[in-house]
């Protein structure tokens, strides 16, 4: 991990958005404790004091931080306020399960604004402040392949994996790599808004009879943050119990 790698001697800075919940905070925590001093990124002010009081009292090195990711000012500022940035973590998102009968513009809007803008908007941010051996991981979603029942969603992660492979691309020169992962259902405060019926329902389709956890995804995700990934880049890997491969239903 961060820490045990040679070719860097200093503590590395990690920020994480939507870090105060889910994937992300689970990210916030193994980051922390693989070394790093991470900043988690996230709009709700009163989760973000209780993970930070959290994590001081544990004495790992994590601030927090308010904003909304569609915000680029405030993203702006909160990546200055470091000396340096080794990573972002693009990790928030939001989801509202409705048929595409019923999906409305701004529905479609919000939800591209948040789940594509918003890495846009961290990503290029962090990119303009970061050396050589930078990292960026967007966080897509196995719904990228499709689904019923959130289009509006689909969209917007299929965006995020196309966005990936565009800026690994313009940033290789620079020795910066992108990748992103694509986790498959997983039990977080999100998903947790579905219907009961349909929660259930998700859960029979996973291979294991059971969602992923946010720290099955975290630990792949504090992989591509580490130095030791840094010959990969423009890849998105499907962290999704198989469900991918297909011939379990939809």
């Amino acid at each position: 991990m961060p820490t045990t790698d040679s070719s860097f001697s200093e503590t590395q800075t990690a920020f994480v958005t939507g870090g105060a919940s889910g994937i992300g905070l689970a990210t916030v925590e193994i980051l922390a404790r693989s070394g790093f001093h991470v900043i988690a990124i996230d709009r709700n002010a009163e989760s973000v004091r209780q993970m930070v009081e959290h994590f001081t009292a544990e004495r790992l090195s994590v601030e927090g931080a308010v904003a909304d990711v569609c915000d680029r000012p405030a993203i702006n500022r909160i990546v200055a306020t470091q000396r340096r940035v080794d990573v972002m973590i693009c990790a928030a998102g939001i989801y509202a399960p409705r048929y595409f009968d019923e999906i409305t513009d701004e529905d479609f809007r919000r939800t591209l604004e948040v789940n594509l803008l918003g890495v846009f908007v961290a990503a290029q941010e962090a990119s303009r402040r970061m050396s050589a051996g930078g990292r960026i991981v967007t966080v897509s979603s196995r719904g990228a392949l499709g689904g019923k029942g959130f289009a509006d969603y689909v969209a917007s992660k299929a965006g995020v994996i196309g966005l990936t492979r565009a800026m690994a691309m313009e940033l290789r020169p620079r020795q910066i790599v992108v990748n992103s992962i694509a986790p498959g259902f997983t039990d977080t405060p999100m998903t947790r808004t579905m219907p009961a019926d349909q929660y259930a329902a998700a859960v029979a389709l996973e291979p294991g009879g059971a969602p992923a956890s946010p720290y099955d995804i975290a630990h792949v995700i504090a992989f591509f943050a580490s130095p030791t990934s840094r010959f990969i880049t423009g890849q998105t890997l499907f962290v999704d119990g198989g469900k991918s491969l297909g011939g379990l239903g939809i």
